[in-house]
């Protein structure tokens, strides 16, 4: 039995949304074992100036990633979608060890197989230092963002 990621492609503007928050929350979850299954066994990144291929260079990439950004909040948002590709647009907040806090802003193109699995991931982020008074994500990290927190669009980012 092949593993299977609904929503599937080819995508409409409502399973396209949904994908995109499924990821989301899959990534503020900050399971590096869980958020790999999300994607292909052989699936393709590029993130920054790292490319690696793999689910276990992903499960790698995550909890390296992760164990450096301290309270991580991620928020999502469909930027455009093809039958099997989605392209998002996001910013998280963090901050690492010596307290700085940061608002990361980027950009991720998706290629999806037929499973709803995704096979490639491309991403391109900046970091911005930011204080702990312009923070913007606040919600409670043991779940998911809350329905009614802003999107990126209503917060002006």
């Amino acid at each position: 039995m092949s593993e299977s990621r609904p929503p599937l492609p080819p995508f409409t503007r409502e399973t396209a949304i949904r994908k995109v928050r499924a990821a989301e929350d899959g990534w503020n979850g900050r399971s590096p074992e869980k958020v790999a299954l999300a994607y292909t066994p052989d699936s393709r990144w590029r993130n920054r100036h790292e490319i690696f291929q793999g689910r276990p260079a992903i499960v790698e990439f995550l909890a390296r990633k992760w164990a450096g950004e301290h309270e991580y909040r991620l928020i999502k948002e469909l930027w455009a979608f093809t039958e099997d590709r989605i392209a998002v647009r996001f910013a998280y907040e963090f901050h690492d060890e010596a307290g700085q806090w940061f608002r990361a802003y980027g950009n991720e193109n998706w290629a999806f197989d037929g499973n709803g699995l995704m096979r490639a991931r491309h991403a391109s982020i900046n970091d911005l230092p930011i204080g702990e008074g312009e923070r913007l994500f606040r919600w409670d990290r043991s779940g998911p963002r809350p329905a009614d927190h802003p999107s990126l669009s209503d917060l002006g980012l």
